[in-house]
């Protein structure tokens, strides 16, 4: 063999272990979590906050689970993407169909890096972008919680994906450049309101993952923060929601905080779409809970 083939494999060589590299799962290590004593109480207002059962209860009758259905997180709900169309997983406490066996540290690598227990790349229809942001100690609550519900049984079935998504491996390069844990906007927050409120909307909230636009490959377009997006169910456009967006662009923080409550605008409008699920969730929080998002969002640049 030639000199000039012996350096080409090399090159080649020294190029699949880059990717090897680049696309390994970055997970969290148990020695990392934080000294916190679990709380199912304080992971139930997490739940209602991130809005697990308006994806991950099981539908009943073709249609989006209500009242007590909502705690039946067996999955099966599918989430159409340009990508591909994506199953919402069972995350009830069953031991074998759930997450009832995961410990705590797979649950927050499941939830802050996107990787499952079995070290595999989570697609980011799962928002872990979003989620990355959220405090430790929130998500470590939030599987308390998630411990106390019904058992499901079913599996539900992997994505259905064509060439080259279906290449799991190459989330890892993606997240190289999507996942970050750091705050998005960069405003002073010197207003423990409006802190709590950046805390619940850029992470367990994840309002960003419908309100704003994404590129090409699925990301956040971050410099358009809230500033609204194509519908991802297909319909219509999701609206603009930071202090210069024309439809709550004259909504004062008590508004926002009342329609996230009730349902109803300053027009005395209801709502109405996929928001109507996001809205009954909000209603059933601590009402300082939709005073810190409504603050934070007339923050919002």
């Amino acid at each position: 063999m030639g000199r000039p083939a012996r350096i080409a494999i090399g090159v080649v060589v020294i190029a699949m272990l880059a990717a090897w590299w680049i696309t390994t799962p970055q997970t969290i290590h148990e020695q990392d979590l934080p000294d916190h004593a679990p709380d199912a109480g304080a992971g139930e207002r997490i739940f209602w906050a991130g809005g697990c059962a308006s994806c991950h209860a099981s539908p009943v009758n073709g249609k989006r689970a209500k009242g007590d259905d909502k705690l039946q997180l067996g999955g099966g709900l599918e989430l159409e993407t340009p990508f591909g169309v994506f199953p919402v997983p069972n995350i009830s406490s069953h031991e074998t169909d759930g997450i009832g066996r995961w410990s705590m540290i797979d649950f927050v690598n499941a939830m802050q890096r996107g990787v499952s227990p079995r070290g595999e790349h989570y697609y980011p229809a799962f928002p872990y972008t979003s989620y990355t942001r959220m405090r430790t100690e929130d998500i470590l609550d939030l599987k308390a919680y998630l411990d106390t519900l019904p058992p499901i049984e079913g599996r539900v079935a992997g994505p259905e994906l064509d060439f080259p998504w279906s290449v799991r491996r190459g989330i890892g390069a993606w997240k190289r450049r999507y996942l970050d844990s750091a705050p998005v906007t960069g405003i002073e927050m010197d207003d423990d309101l409006v802190t709590h409120g950046r805390d619940l909307v850029e992470g367990a909230g994840h309002c960003g993952e419908c309100h704003t636009p994404r590129d090409r490959f699925g990301g956040l377009k971050l410099d358009r923060w809230l500033a609204g997006a194509p519908n991802p169910e297909g319909r219509g456009q999701v609206p603009d929601i930071t202090p210069s967006g024309k439809n709550v662009s004259d909504w004062s923080a008590g508004d926002i905080s009342y329609y996230l409550e009730s349902g109803f605008t300053p027009d005395f409008d209801t709502v109405g779409g996929s928001m109507v699920s996001v809205q009954e969730n909000m209603a059933m929080l601590p009402a300082k809970d939709r005073e810190a998002i409504a603050a934070y969002l007339k923050a919002t640049p």
